[in-house]
């Protein structure tokens, strides 16, 4: 089991001292959540189907602060993941990112760690320093697409004491893989070195009620700098009816030994100008029209040609620095609408056209149930030799529902199914569904 020695240290150390505090204790929360999950990754043409269930679980407790010019506090996370279904014959061995494998590549019974961060609040500035970080913002986004989320280790900095303007400041050290009990360093899909330094700044700034303006700077050490800018406007037509723009831009950079041994990025299996080096500008938009429970979302983004678009994504890193010992560090977010079920549409040239459906059926009396079909079609992907180019689309389709009344009020339930295809030399065919089964107890 993974501990962050230092920010626990710190944290109890807050804890022993504060307990009595007022608003330490009187703004406590404690929470616990379970996610019951079957994933089905049916691999159409070759490799291995992978078929697992599991149950997960997660304990969090968030205090409140001490009363005072600057207020500390304590977050506790614990995180446990159970194997309910599966084997090595419905499993593939390297870097499953569902479950820990074992030595002869079955799953491990089971699986968990423990982290913590300790809080300071001073005015409308907050600073969080451990291990149970999950940040979500456009330069990077914790995923928690499994049994359990993804983690980082480092400290945070976050300021409102302007009015409509939010500051994002930070340093990310480690990453804890969302099917991992340990710790590795931080890096970029296909390169086998990592990096101790991510760094970020940024902000969002309410220029009216509507428009909201952002700008993001992000450098991880030795792999890439990257600047985003976006611009999100809501349009409010009646008082169910909406339009809705939403516009993104980064542009990505090599840094340090990026594309050297070791620190190569692979783009995403696509073309690259200069061999293993980050080179990206990608912009996307998307446009939303809600009338009642209806939503229709139609979109386009480019990539550009010189490389495929990066972001933070361990999943080549190896815990002990080998080429081996691959421990589920894989599975990453980014902030692209193409961010899908099964693909990520983000290779060199790609231009994705997509749209999404989706109704609330509260407008029908059954609050709580909600569905969706999305459809993307990306064009123009360059192959790893530049000489010629493929296509690949993929559809989605989910149902939720949650519970709202009666002793298991809040109980959702989700089923995802999701449809790949491509050409081309990374291209792999697959069909696969997710149903799940959330619940959260909040004991404070």
């Amino acid at each position: 089991m993974y501990k962050s020695s230092l920010a626990l240290a710190v944290a109890l150390g807050v804890l022993a001292q504060q307990a009595g505090a007022a608003g330490f204790v009187e703004d406590s929360k404690l929470s616990l959540s379970s996610r019951t999950m079957y994933f089905n990754d049916d691999n159409r043409e070759s490799g291995i189907d992978q078929k697992e269930s599991g149950q997960g679980f997660k304990l969090d407790y968030l205090s409140g602060f001490t009363e005072g010019t600057v207020g500390f506090g304590v977050d506790v996370q614990a995180l446990w993941g159970i194997h309910l279904d599966g084997g090595r014959g419905s499993r593939p061995d390297a870097n499953n990112t569902f479950f820990p494998s074992d030595s002869d590549g079955s799953a491990v019974h089971d699986w968990a760690r423990i982290g913590g961060n300790a809080k300071a609040r001073f005015s409308k500035t907050e600073v969080h320093y451990g291990s149970a970080l999950a940040p979500m913002l456009p330069i990077l986004v914790s995923n928690d697409g499994r049994l359990l989320p993804q983690t980082f280790e480092g400290g945070t900095l976050q300021s409102k004491e302007i009015d409509n303007l939010t500051l994002n400041a930070g340093q990310l050290t480690h990453a804890m893989g969302r099917a991992s009990s340990n710790r590795t360093g931080l890096s970029v899909s296909g390169a086998f070195r990592d990096s101790n330094k991510f760094q970020f700044a940024g902000g969002d700034y309410k220029l009216t009620p509507d428009l909201t303006l952002q700008y993001y700077y992000s450098n991880l050490e030795d792999f890439y700098k990257q600047h985003f800018l976006g611009a999100t406007h809501v349009f409010k037509i009646a008082d169910n009816q909406s339009f809705k723009t939403d516009l993104r831009y980064f542009d990505s950079r090599s840094d340090g030994k990026n594309g050297e041994t070791g620190y190569a990025f692979d783009n995403n299996g696509g073309y690259a100008k200069n061999a293993g080096e980050v080179d990206n500008k990608t912009w996307s938009a998307m446009f939303t029209y809600t009338l009642g429970g209806h939503a229709l979302m139609l979109g386009h983004q480019q990539v550009g040609d010189d490389g495929g678009f990066v972001w933070l994504n361990q999943g080549s890193v190896r815990k002990d620095g080998s080429t081996s010992s691959l421990e589920g560090n894989g599975g990453a977010s980014f902030y692209l609408f193409t961010d899908s079920m099964i693909n990520q549409f983000a290779r060199a040239g790609e231009n994705t056209t997509f749209g999404q459906y989706s109704y609330d059926f509260a407008a029908l009396g059954v609050p709580g149930l909600k569905a969706s079909v999305a459809y993307l079609r990306g064009d123009d992907v360059r192959n790893k030799s530049g000489d010629g180019s493929y296509n690949e689309w993929e559809r989605d389709a989910r149902v939720d529902y949650t519970l709202q009344q009666g002793a298991l009020k809040g109980l959702g339930f989700s089923l995802r199914q999701g449809v790949y295809r491509g050409s081309g030399e990374s291209a792999l065919d697959k069909d696969q569904t997710r149903f799940i089964v959330n619940y959260t107890y909040n004991f404070l």
